[in-house]
């Protein structure tokens, strides 16, 4: 096993790369460059070439677009472990959003698309988990449009704030913790709200005793009756 906080280390700790072996790791680890950015600092914009994919180590990433009037749309909220700016694998020639970290110190492998692409001829499980992974960032984009089409504000904030538990949350007897230091407009933003709303909605359900809040945590204390 590397040593911990090495390059190979942070490697060997992405979701996707798990079932490579300790030398396609060590290839990898040869062809990857470590970079870090600082608290709301750009990674890449829309329009630039899709040449680099990244695998993040620490920090938390905003992925995102612009709407024709200016108003800023949050796709997702990627944590340790997911990789993105991937869609070059599959023919994207530039950038449709932007990516941007949200904490001081964020940390990430890049890597040139041909490269790993290279790496997924050579290796039938990578192309496979890559496929998966893409697939299922494509299935919560549909899921995302569905809720904005057939459900409600409150609806689709207790569907992010259950979806949140799922990914990320640590069960404590029945409740689930869940760490997110999101504000009130970050999730106006990923719900297709606005910020009044999700904050009347999350008031309600604090006064119901469905959730606890703090200001960098939330606590669901029963997932099936959050509602």
């Amino acid at each position: 096993m590397a040593a911990q906080n090495s390059k190979l280390w942070h490697l060997e700790q992405i979701n996707l790369l798990k079932n490579l072996s300790d030398t396609e790791l060590e290839e990898l680890d040869d062809l990857t460059v470590m970079k870090t950015a600082d608290k709301n600092q750009f990674i890449y914009f829309p329009k630039e070439p899709s040449k680099i994919l990244f695998f993040l180590k620490a920090g938390r990433i905003k992925i995102g677009s612009y709407s024709h009037d200016g108003k800023e749309v949050i796709k997702s909220i990627l944590y340790p472990g997911e990789v993105f700016g991937e869609m070059g694998i599959v023919g994207e020639e530039s950038r449709k959003d932007f990516a941007v970290a949200m904490d001081a110190d964020t940390r990430m492998c890049t890597l040139h698309v041909d490269q790993f692409v290279k790496m997924m001829r050579e290796n039938s499980q990578l192309s496979l988990a890559v496929t998966k992974n893409i697939g299922e960032k494509l299935r919560n984009i549909e899921r995302r449009l569905e809720s904005l089409i057939f459900k409600v504000a409150r609806e689709r904030i207790i569907d992010f704030m259950k979806e949140m538990a799922i990914k990320y949350g640590k069960k404590i007897g029945v409740e689930v913790l869940v760490k997110h230091d999101l504000t009130h407009q970050d999730i106006a933003n990923l719900t297709a709200t606005s910020r009044q709303t999700v904050t009347t909605v999350l008031n309600d359900l604090k006064e119901k005793d469905l959730i606890y809040m703090e200001r960098k945590h939330f606590l669901i204390r029963e997932l099936d009756k959050l509602v």
